[in-house]
C-alpha cells in the first residue's frame, strides 16, 4: 500500500538528511542534489517487498545525470555501501 502524501514527504526529508553521494572525499546529501524526492518515490513503489528490496531496487532505478547529461549512472553506484544500510533503516518503519 503506497504511503500517504505526508508520510512520503517525511520519508523524503529523512532520506535527504541522511543519505549522500560520495565523490572523492566529498559528501553531497541527496536533499542538496535534488535526488531525495525521486528516491523516496522509487522506495515507496516497493515498500511491500521489505526495506532491503525496496532500498536496493530504488537505488538501481534512480538514474543520476553526470557531466551535463553526457553520462547516467544508477544512484547505487554513487553512494557508499554503508549508506544502503542507512536507507534500509529509514525505510523499515514505513514497510507494512
Amino acid at each position: 500500500m503506497p504511503l500517504q502524501p505526508a508520510e512520503l514527504q517525511d520519508l523524503q526529508i529523512s532520506i535527504g538528511d541522511r543519505i549522500y553521494i560520495q565523490v572523492a572525499n566529498w559528501h553531497l546529501y541527496l536533499r542538496d542534489a535534488a535526488l531525495a524526492e525521486p528516491l523516496a518515490i522509487e522506495c515507496n513503489a516497493n515498500l511491500d517487498l521489505g526495506a532491503n528490496v525496496a532500498a536496493r531496487k530504488a537505488l538501481e532505478n534512480v538514474q543520476v545525470s553526470l557531466g551535463g547529461g553526457n553520462a547516467r549512472l544508477p544512484l547505487a553506484r554513487l553512494i557508499p555501501s554503508g549508506q544502503i544500510f542507512d536507507l534500509e533503516d529509514i525505510l523499515g518503519p514505513y514497510c507494512r
